[in-house]
């Protein structure tokens, strides 16, 4: 049996790629062990999974001032020599990286005990991680055709983003028993990332007098963000985090509201759900989020709002707009195309496995 190590964290985006993938890989062959960080919500994730987990020491690198940037440095180094006796102990034959931090020394480890390593930059440009780690990766593979000018010529394929099966496999009548909802109104999921977005968390709220008299609303605020004054709300039911459910909350939802983080909007994609996503601002990122927003508004998959518009006001009326002109959304996700990704990225990993 072959065996590959992946890995990536820090966000569930940095994640679900890799649990995506595992099923096409055990069916190929592969033995499959995964490096992460050691504290990191990706240990969990993976456990669940009963993939074999090492964790390394990890750390990152900040776009603001902070006595971490001085001790982070360190424990990169000490998660490449951990890395390093992990990849000598498994003896793997390929090494698939979804990005974070965590993943850098795993990357520039495998190089140095010569595994070829693949990369997958899920964003239009590629991350500071995937930047750094690329001087080991033997190839590339991403979301966007507008990537792979920004990657190495010649080692850079277009996959787009692997995409857990069971997303599309939801069944509405079991989110209803799970969240209390029915079918007598719409029904509007929040997202805001896995670690939950404060700004939307706070719009929605702001709005929701209004919202509630069209739709129910299923909202996903991340950890610490519940508003125990709403809970009981008719049509509003809050989680703070939700995995194995989301399946048949998609199933349910008629309209999505969301960051733009690229995995998520992918997903979207797949399931062909009429969306209003608010990437996040300059102020909070590097603009990733705000290229791929642009990027799906542009082929008419998304309507997109940038977080210095959003009001109460402005936010009621993109959704009352989006709803009215769903089918247009639902008719040109259903025309895009969209490749098989897992099958692609699978067959990448396959072309360079020792």
């Amino acid at each position: 049996m072959k065996k590959i190590i992946l890995t990536g964290g820090g966000t569930a985006g940095h994640v679900t790629p890799n649990i995506a993938l595992m099923p096409a890989l055990r069916e190929a062959g592969y033995d499959i062990v995964y490096i992460g960080s050691k504290t990191g919500l990706e240990r969990g994730l993976i456990e669940e999974t009963g993939v074999k987990y090492y964790g390394i020491s990890s750390g990152k690198l900040r776009r603001y001032h902070s006595w971490k940037n001085f001790t982070d440095p360190f424990r990169v180094i000490a998660g490449y020599f951990q890395a390093m006796r992990t990849i000598r102990k498994e003896k793997p034959d390929v090494i698939f990286s979804k990005g974070g931090f965590v993943s850098v020394p795993v990357v520039l480890a495998a190089k140095a005990c010569r595994v070829p390593a693949i990369i997958h930059e899920s964003d239009m440009t590629p991350g500071l991680a995937n930047r750094i780690a690329s001087r080991g990766a033997s190839k590339f593979c991403c979301n966007f055709p507008e990537t792979l000018k920004y990657l190495p010529e010649g080692k850079a394929v277009l996959t787009g983003s692997p995409i857990r099966q069971e997303l599309l496999a939801g069944d509405k009548e079991k989110a209803y028993a799970f969240t209390g909802l029915n079918s007598s109104k719409p029904i509007l999921l929040i997202m805001g990332g896995s670690q939950g977005s404060v700004f939307i968390n706070n719009a929605v709220r702001g709005s929701l007098d209004v919202l509630l008299e069209q739709f129910q609303i299923i909202h996903l605020c991340g950890k610490g963000n519940l508003d125990e004054a709403l809970v009981g709300r008719e049509g509003y039911v809050q989680y703070e985090y939700i995995s194995g459910e989301l399946p048949d909350l998609f199933a349910a939802s008629d309209l999505i509201i969301s960051r733009a983080g690229a995995n998520a909007i992918c997903e979207l994609l797949a399931l062909h759900k009429p969306n209003i996503l608010i990437p996040l601002s300059l102020n909070a990122s590097r603009g990733d989020q705000i290229l791929n927003a642009k990027s799906f508004e542009k082929q008419g998959f998304s309507f997109v709002m940038d977080e210095e518009s959003v009001t109460a006001d402005s936010l009621t009326a993109a959704v009352t707009d989006v709803y009215e002109r769903r089918n247009e959304y639902i008719t040109a996700m259903e025309q895009s195309g969209q490749m098989d990704s897992v099958k692609a990225v699978v067959d990448v990993i396959k072309s360079v496995t020792k």
